[in-house]
């Protein structure tokens, strides 16, 4: 008997990996995964990416090359280490899925193609590689200007210490409109929007912590 996969999703600076961390103390019989798995060797081709070394020219063709990148590793990642953890019905909590390929790489295209580039990523990843479809997809919504001071403070004003799609606001902005289009487009699984700000400010830690937590119980 499979378990569930429930997907924790967010833009850069929304604090999945601060309400990842949360939760292991809250569902102990979960497992919990992260993308993308830097320390594997799957990983160094997103790394290679994320610094810029490829210098891909071409927007569309960058779309299709660094979605099979992240693919890869989550493919690498199932089979290797958390496969039959899934098969054996444990329920696992990732942050970040194949949705973050959908928010990141969609952009790049022309919005005419984001129908065709939305069916070749979920059959290319659930389909040919065999990497099982979330049950549900839970995305932690911060305004990219709140997420954009949140992750300044984190890299304590070294605004070098951005990747490629960090410091690009204007890109990050246009990953929120995909956003919006993966979920108003979205398959079978169910999806959450949590509101993480208020009053153009991030709400308490513990707040956010409280409503993913309810919403994770009434999945499970």
């Amino acid at each position: 008997m499979q378990g569930k996969i429930i997907v924790i999703e967010g833009l850069d600076g929304c604090g999945k990996s601060t309400q990842l961390e949360l939760l292991k103390e809250r569902f102990t019989g979960c497992r919990f995964i992260t993308f993308p798995n830097y320390d594997s060797p799957s990983g160094e081709l997103v790394t290679q990416y994320l610094h810029g070394e490829f210098h891909e020219e071409d927007a569309q063709r960058s779309a299709y090359s660094a979605s099979a990148f992240y693919a890869v590793d989550r493919y690498a990642s199932f089979k290797k280490d958390w496969e039959s953890d899934y098969l054996s019905g444990k329920t696992i909590i990732s942050a970040r899925y194949t949705t973050s390929n959908a928010f990141y790489q969609m952009t790049k295209l022309d919005r005419a193609q984001w129908e065709e580039y939305c069916r070749w990523l979920y059959d290319f990843e659930y389909g040919r590689l065999g990497i099982p479809r979330p049950d549900a997809v839970i995305f932690l919504d911060v305004p990219v200007e709140v997420s954009q001071r949140l992750l300044t403070q984190r890299y304590e004003g070294n605004e070098g210490k951005k990747d490629i799609h960090e410091a690009d606001v204007e890109y990050l902005k246009k990953c929120r409109d995909a956003v919006m289009y993966a979920y108003e487009n979205r398959g079978t699984e169910h999806w959450h929007m949590i509101a993480c700000c208020e009053n153009d400010a991030l709400r308490p830690i513990s707040s956010i912590h409280e409503e993913l937590v309810s919403v994770i119980s009434n999945i499970l």
